[in-house]
C-alpha cells in the first residue's frame, strides 16, 4: 500500500505542478494580449482624468478612461441615463417620448431621434469594451498568483512524498550518519 501512496503522491505533484506552470503561462500571455490590444487602439487620457496625456495601455488606465468617458457622457445629457432620456425631440429640442409630439425629420416625416441616447449607446458600449479590458487583465493577474500557489503546493507535495513516505526499510537521513540522539553504553 505504501507505493501506491508514493505514486499517487508522486502523480498528484506533476498534475499541480503542470496546472500551475499552465496558468502561469495563461496568466502572461493573456496579460500580454490585453496590454497590446489596448495599445493598439491608441487611446490618450484626457486632461481631466487621473490618466492625462497618457496612452491606455493596461487593465487599470483601461477602466480610468471609462470612469471619465462615463463622466463626460453624464456632462453632456444633463446627468440622464439612457433609460431617463426621451426617445425622441420635439419642436422646441426638448425630449419626449410621445410619438405625436415628436418634431418630424423634413426628409423622411419619421419623429426626430433623441442624438443623446444614440451617443449615450455609444459610450456605453466603449466603457464596457474597457471595463471588459481591466476585468480581463485581473483575471490574468489571478491565474498568474494562482499559478505560483499551485506550483509552490505541487513541489510542497513532492518533497512531503519523496521525504515522508518513503518505502519501508529505506535507510533515513539519520540512519545513514551519524545518530542524530547520542547513545550511552
Amino acid at each position: 500500500m505504501s507505493k501506491l501512496y508514493i505514486y499517487a503522491g508522486i502523480a498528484a505533484s506533476v498534475v499541480l505542478i503542470a496546472f500551475g506552470a499552465g496558468s502561469l503561462y495563461m496568466g502572461f500571455d493573456g496579460r500580454d494580449r490585453v496590454r497590446d490590444d489596448l495599445a493598439r487602439e491608441q487611446i490618450v487620457g484626457t486632461p481631466d482624468s487621473t490618466i492625462p496625456n497618457q496612452k491606455v495601455d493596461t487593465g487599470g488606465e483601461a477602466q480610468a478612461f471609462a470612469n471619465v468617458m462615463r463622466k463626460h457622457t453624464l456632462e453632456a445629457t444633463g446627468g440622464q441615463t439612457y433609460a431617463q432620456m426621451g426617445r425622441f425631440l420635439d419642436e422646441n429640442g426638448k425630449a419626449t417620448d410621445d410619438e405625436a409630439a415628436a418634431a418630424k425629420d423634413p426628409k423622411t416625416g419619421e419623429p426626430v431621434e433623441n442624438g443623446l441616447r444614440n451617443m449615450w449607446v455609444t459610450s456605453t458600449a466603449l466603457t464596457t469594451a474597457l471595463n471588459t479590458a481591466y476585468f480581463a487583465e485581473s483575471v490574468a493577474t489571478f491565474a498568474i498568483v494562482m499559478g505560483f500557489a499551485l506550483l509552490l503546493t505541487g513541489i510542497g507535495f513532492l518533497v512531503l512524498t519523496v521525504r515522508v513516505l518513503r518505502p519501508a526499510g529505506a535507510p533515513s537521513k539519520t540512519a545513514r550518519g551519524a545518530s542524530a540522539i547520542p547513545t550511552t553504553g
